[in-house]
């Protein structure tokens, strides 16, 4: 690539950029402030589904972290739909496959989402821009240059602008030196609903026939100086077509993991 080629694919990047961020100051209004309600201002946090308040700091994660995130994406879900109920602001980048229907099902505003799908060579730097403006950015798991390969001296940048903008960065399905919270979701079993029956007791419904009317998760909750909590809960489907809705209920009671020396 000749010099000339360099300048034209830096100056692309930089409209990109700027772009991005004249459409993040539409969308809140307030790009240099947060704009999420908390559960608790004394404690600064993001709010996320209420069967998971039990295993996370503060009942929420704290504004100002960098957590990771694996698992079901259903559960990365339910917790972008819950940030945006609060009248939030949410930034997802490289996740093309995430499923915003699901999120509308979860009761997730759409009009607080921006989506970045294809975020080019470098999807950290458009994550920290979206910082300046989001209350959550989530950053998935793209290749080359993202999440998987940060160097320790970029992370603790990227960690100081969450600080300074008192965001959430939530690194779904990579590595983050240096992450304060780690969140992980694992798939226990499916529930079926008949097809067509109205029936919403999945208890009762015939294992293996009708369509999957929700899942049991297992969530567990690490972080630095905190015990490992585990916890249990049930998103269930409700409804069908446009009247379709899905809610997570607790079915266990937190309960911390512990280890055994032998």
């Amino acid at each position: 690539m000749d010099v000339s080629s360099r300048v034209m694919d830096v100056s692309s990047r930089t409209d990109e950029l700027a772009g991005l961020r004249r459409r993040m100051a539409a969308m809140s209004g307030r790009p240099d402030r947060p704009v999420v309600e908390t559960r608790d201002p004394a404690a600064g946090v993001l709010p996320i589904p209420e069967p998971l308040s039990e295993i996370l700091p503060h009942n929420g994660i704290p504004r100002g972290t960098v957590a990771r995130f694996d698992g079901a994406n259903s559960l990365l879900v339910a917790m972008i739909a819950s940030v945006t109920r609060a009248g939030g602001q949410v930034g997802i980048v490289g996740m093309p496959r995430l499923s915003l229907l699901s999120a509308v099902e979860m009761g997730a505003d759409l009009s607080r989402i921006a989506t970045i799908p294809d975020p080019g060579i470098d999807p950290v730097e458009v994550a920290a821009v979206l910082l300046d403006g989001m209350d959550l950015v989530v950053l998935g798991r793209v290749g080359p240059g993202t999440a998987d390969a940060v160097p320790p001296s970029r992370a603790r940048v990227v960690m100081g602008r969450v600080r300074k903008q008192s965001s959430v960065l939530l690194v779904a399905g990579g590595t983050w030196p240096g992450a304060q919270l780690n969140i992980e979701a694992r798939v226990l079993t499916y529930r079926h609903s008949p097809l067509l029956s109205g029936a919403t007791d999945l208890d009762t419904a015939r294992s293996g026939y009708g369509r999957i009317g929700g899942m049991r998760l297992q969530v567990t909750a690490s972080g630095r100086g905190r015990q490992t909590q585990s916890t249990e809960v049930d998103l269930l489907a409700r409804g069908q077509g446009a009247d379709r809705s899905v809610e997570m209920v607790s079915t266990t009671s937190t309960r911390p993991i512990l280890a055994v020396a032998n």
